[in-house]
């Protein structure tokens, strides 16, 4: 048997020359031709690795370092994947030691003297593909960290023209060269969320560095600030209504004001309108406690358009707690979840016979107690909507404990609750959102 080829792809069988019947015959293939695979473009890959990278940040467990060691191993793989990746490995920036944060801001510094002026593009690598810096996880102990941690942040913050993000730990107080370094930059407009931002409380009101610096952030949408409390405040200072120009915040829906009875910030937002804020986590101080307190006059302000409110209280030694205002369903009619703090205010609302139900779906506390229970009670006829109260701060005995146990102490009380509540349709759940039924 023989073989020729009349193409690139035919092939003719021939018998051997002493065959008894001569001929050809085609070869066919037994399998089809598979043509080669087709390369993936690039914004494919983009959003395979930035899933990769999400992956890494979010669900895999270990310490920080050990993560970015997965994520540069994307960038060892090959050249053209390299390119792919560095960008996003450089979009989230999470650093969480001093000694990190200089060396990432002298590799900008570096990268910035090396761009070359004449290309297109106005602005270094990696420096413009930094879009959140996240240094929650950055402590300092000393006000020598504190000088190195500003000129750190000093030299990085001209090199970041489109960061999105900016998080910093509580232990954090940027000082007003750091604050003004972010102010007074064009690009500061791109800002979206500020978080962790820490200050002194103070009974002043006049316009400060942390003021000029929401003014200047047009686009932010979550504020997250922490004040020191009523420690440092002169409760006999008087608030005089004083001439300011109001802020322009038109797109922050979520708010955080912990430990900040009053401050120039608290004023300035105070005066200002917030059309899309939604969300607002607080920490209470009665006005009668406190003189200066601007906390009521702000929920009532700005309650009517909030459809959660938070009202926290942060941690302290010694413990101090502060009554709620009892109108905080009036000030906000569109509430649908509201958390409490210790101790419960006693909560009203208007009795006239044709005032509309409010719709309070959601109601936590920290724990259940007898004295609020007849609180609750009386205001379940205007809470046609309310279906969970959750204990925050308290969790269901395990399956298989005693029947004295499920009926001593806050678990007895739960209990109860569940009971008399249940009638209703309104489940009682824990911490861990759990019903204690499963």
């Amino acid at each position: 048997m023989s073989y020729t080829t009349t193409g690139a792809s035919t092939i003719l069988l021939s018998p051997r020359p002493l065959a008894r019947y001569p001929g050809h015959f085609l070869l066919l293939p037994l399998l089809p031709y598979r043509p080669s695979l087709k390369p993936l473009p690039s914004e494919i890959w983009s959003k395979i690795l930035a899933y990769v990278y999400q992956h890494y940040d979010c669900e895999l467990p270990g310490s920080l370092v050990q993560r970015d060691l997965l994520r540069q191993g994307l960038l060892l793989v090959c050249k053209d994947l390299k390119d792919v990746a560095l960008p996003l490995f450089y979009e989230h920036v999470y650093i969480n030691s001093l000694a990190r944060l200089e060396r990432f801001a002298e590799h900008l510094h570096v990268s910035d003297q090396k761009w070359d002026s004449i290309r297109r593009i106005p602005y270094s690598t990696p420096g413009r593909w930094v879009q959140t810096l996240d240094l929650r996880e950055l402590d300092i102990a000393s006000p020598a960290e504190a000088y190195r941690l500003d000129n750190a942040l000093n030299l990085l913050f001209p090199l970041l023209p489109f960061l999105i993000r900016f998080m910093v730990s509580p232990s954090i107080v940027l000082s007003r060269r750091a604050v003004g370094g972010i102010a007074t930059r064009p690009e500061t407009v791109h800002l979206r969320v500020l978080k962790g931002i820490r200050f002194e409380s103070s009974s002043h009101v006049e316009p400060d560095h942390f003021v000029e610096l929401l003014r200047a952030c047009v686009g932010l949408e979550e504020l997250s600030v922490i004040g020191t409390g009523v420690d440092m405040l002169d409760s006999s200072v008087s608030q005089e209504p004083l001439p300011f120009k109001p802020l322009h915040l038109p797109h922050l829906r979520k708010l955080v004001l912990l430990s900040l009875p009053c401050s120039p910030v608290m004023y300035a937002l105070l005066h200002s309108p917030l059309p899309s804020l939604r969300h607002l986590t607080i920490s209470p101080c009665d006005d009668t406690a406190v003189p200066c307190s601007l906390v009521p006059r702000f929920i009532h302000a700005h309650g009517a358009q909030l459809s959660s409110l938070h009202l926290f209280t942060a941690k302290t030694w010694p413990a101090t707690s502060s009554p709620s205002p009892p109108t905080l369903l009036t000030s906000c009619p569109a509430l649908h979840h509201l958390s409490l703090e210790t101790p419960l205010p006693i909560l009203m609302l208007p009795a006239f016979a044709d005032a509309e139900p409010h719709p309070l779906c959601i109601l936590s506390l920290p724990r259940p107690r007898p004295e609020f229970l007849a609180v609750l009670e009386a205001l379940l006829p205007r809470l046609p909507a309310l279906n969970t109260i959750r204990t925050r701060d308290v969790r269901w005995l395990r399956p298989g404990m005693s029947a004295r146990a499920q009926q001593a102490g806050v678990q007895g009380e739960m209990v109860e609750w569940r009971r008399r509540f249940g009638r209703r349709g309104i489940q009682i759940v824990d911490s861990d959102w759990k019903t204690g039924l499963e």
